[in-house]
């Protein structure tokens, strides 16, 4: 055996020693209501604050009458500086020497809103690593606390701005250089003007931020200045004021993506009304609906903001394209609800509805969806309905009677025969007599292969004319500073 592996399975044999609880402890605490039972020995060895604690004179002694190295007994240790789930990584830490400071993933936090969370940089995450490295001073633990800086560091990043600055007050009280300077360089990259940052900081650290700032200003500005003295120094000098324009801007829309990353559309409204954010040309409603939850994408809607028909890219796509690909029915009916339009089309002419029929017509046809295997028929049967009702509507208040026939003529799902025959067919959403879809897959098969040849060959001729070859454009081609692969859940 290694001295790796010799180390790691003693670190495991402690571990287990706390895990079994009440196995051959001597010393017993009380945290937050709940009894938390270890070793005296092991505490005492690898933490200077416990030494002190158990071994010499110390106000926070047990009770008066109870000896100091009895066995435990009935002796509890009241703990009230450090909450219960801090407290259990403490001790990890001191028996094994290793702990993972993040919540559980997908565990439902109260200080995290976003359900499914993965708590890797949300505020659940930044305030339990912040509270681990309070512990940790407080306990005199400092590999804790560099480990708790650390994990710190990993996080702002990606975190809300709201957090970097809380991360960015405990750097500043404990001294932690390294964090204290990231965390003070993203917030004044923030471009939160000093009204709204004195609401979060104390004044001397908003003028800190605000001195960041211009000297930040004075070395673009010496960087541009040489260019004068050449031949074209004029136009160096445009195209560098250009690029930094551009930096910066792409700086924007990377803090509003975290932001609608982290459910915090306030964020992104002070973005709105303090740097001039447009959230069209910047793709916010686009990047939500197909990276963020219903709430964020509802929200960000109702800020009043974003063109909900805006078209992006060089394909010309809408939200609703976007969440018609996705076959996603909270975002159609969120998109639907505030107005979107089903009947814009792409630059090669094709709407969300021709989408949505294409799609079901691959799963009807082929029995499966490129790029969507585990699609859910349910879904979408009702994404195709409640596409093809808005349309209808619209069209209707429009009074295009053209437009009505060619959207209701083409439907992929033919009524039933009822004996009756006429010159057009009027599609009614409440009517049984609509074909849906299947969720027998197999029965689905058997009914297309008694159909005869020529009957196919009919329906997949119909659809072709609809733009089903067409429907399924690649998706990132409305990124143009982005490649995000959602989350699998």
């Amino acid at each position: 055996m290694s001295l790796e592996d010799s180390l790691r399975s003693l670190s495991l044999d402690y571990l287990n020693l706390l895990i079994n609880g009440q196995a051959f402890s001597d010393v017993t605490f009380s945290v937050e209501g709940r009894l938390v039972h270890a070793h005296r020995c092991i505490l005492a060895a690898r933490s200077l604050f416990f030494r002190k604690f158990f071994c010499g004179p110390d106000p926070l002694s047990p009770p008066t009458g109870s000896p100091r190295g009895s066995a435990g007994g009935g002796v509890v240790i009241p703990v009230n500086s450090v909450g219960y789930e801090v407290f259990l990584l403490v001790l990890q830490f001191l028996y094994s020497g290793q702990v993972t400071i993040a919540p559980q993933k997908h565990e439902p936090r109260p200080d995290c809103g976003d359900r499914g969370c993965w708590h890797t940089h949300c505020s659940s995450a930044v305030d339990l690593a912040l509270d681990t490295l309070s512990a940790a001073r407080s306990f005199g633990i400092e590999q804790l606390a560099l480990l708790s800086q650390k994990q710190l560091a990993s996080m702002v990043d990606k975190a809300s701005i709201e957090d970097v600055m809380k991360v960015l007050i405990a750097s500043r009280k404990q001294d932690m250089h390294q964090l204290w300077t990231t965390c003070s360089h993203l917030v004044a990259k923030s471009g939160l003007p000093p009204e709204v940052l004195a609401k979060h900081l104390p004044i001397e650290v908003v003028t800190k931020i605000e001195e960041l700032r211009l000297k930040s200003s004075i070395a673009r500005r010496s960087t541009l200045l040489p260019h004068h003295h050449h031949g074209h120094g004029h136009h160096d000098l445009g195209s560098a004021v250009a690029a930094a324009a551009a930096d910066l801007e792409d700086q924007k829309i990377q803090r509003m993506r975290r932001a609608l990353d982290s459910s915090d559309v306030e964020l992104v409204k002070l973005m709105v009304m303090g740097e001039g954010l447009n959230l069209d040309e910047s793709l916010a409603l686009h990047y939500a609906v197909e990276n963020c939850s219903r709430e964020v994408v509802k929200a960000l809607l109702e800020l009043g903001a974003a063109d909900v028909n805006y078209p992006a890219g060089p394909a010309g796509k809408t939200p609703l394209h976007i969440a018609a690909e996705m076959v996603s029915t909270d975002m159609v009916a969120v998109l639907l609800d505030h107005h979107a339009n089903p009947n814009v089309r792409t630059v090669d002419g094709i709407t969300p509805l021709d989408v949505l029929r294409t799609l079901t017509s691959d799963f009807l046809f082929k029995g499966a969806v490129p790029g969507l295997n585990h699609i859910e028929p349910n879904k979408l049967r009702l994404c195709l309905e409640l596409v093809q009702s808005a349309a209808l509507v619209i069209s209707r208040e429009e009074g295009n009677a053209a437009a009505s026939a060619t959207t209701t003529a083409v439907s992929i799902y033919p009524p039933m025969s009822d004996g009756h025959s006429s010159g057009s067919t009027n599609l009614n959403l409440n009517s049984r007599s609509t074909v849906y879809l299947n969720l027998g897959a197999h029965h689905v098969g058997s009914r297309i292969d008694r159909d005869d040849e020529g009957t196919r060959v009919q329906r997949e001729s119909s659809m072709s004319r609809h733009g089903s070859h067409q429907s399924r454009c690649d998706p990132s081609l409305y990124h143009q500073h982005h490649h995000h692969q959602p989350h699998d859940f």
